[in-house]
C-alpha cells in the first residue's frame, strides 16, 4: 500500500509548511489527485486519518480534488478531455495515440493553518 508512504510524505510537507508559517496546527489539507495517478482516494483518506494523529494535522480535514485525464494530440496539438472510454485518437483530427498530459498528478494544493498565539 503505497498510500502509507504518500501520506507520510504529505504530513512531513504539512509539518514543514506549518513550521515555516509559524502555525500551531493545520485545519485543512487539500490534495489534487489525478484519476490516473494510481492512488486510491479511499485508501489515502484512511491512511491520512490514522497517520495524522501524531502530527500538526491531528484535527485537520483532508479534501481530495480529483483531476480528470487530459490529452494533447501529437499531430494537431489540440487538448481535450476524453468522452467515455475511447481515448485512443484525437477528438479533433482523429489522429491516433494522443499524449496523456493531465490526470496523473498528485500534489498538495493548499493548506489552511491556525497561527500560533503571539503573547
Amino acid at each position: 500500500m503505497h498510500e502509507y508512504s504518500i501520506v507520510t510524505a504529505l504530513l512531513e510537507l504539512c509539518e514543514n509548511h506549518a513550521k515555516s508559517n509559524k502555525a500551531k496546527k493545520v485545519t485543512k489539507v487539500v490534495v489534487a489527485l489525478g484519476e490516473r495517478s494510481g492512488v486510491e482516494p479511499q485508501l489515502l483518506e484512511s491512511a491520512f486519518e490514522v497517520f495524522k494523529l501524531d502530527s500538526v494535522c491531528a484535527e485537520s480535514e483532508l479534501v481530495i480534488e480529483t483531476k480528470p485525464m487530459k490529452f494533447r494530440c501529437r499531430s494537431c496539438g489540440a487538448e481535450f478531455l476524453p468522452k467515455g472510454i475511447d481515448f485512443g485518437s484525437c477528438e479533433v483530427c482523429k489522429a491516433p495515440n494522443p499524449e496523456l498530459v493531465g490526470g496523473k498528478e498528485m500534489h498538495l494544493q493548499s493548506l489552511e493553518m491556525e497561527a500560533e498565539d503571539e503573547g
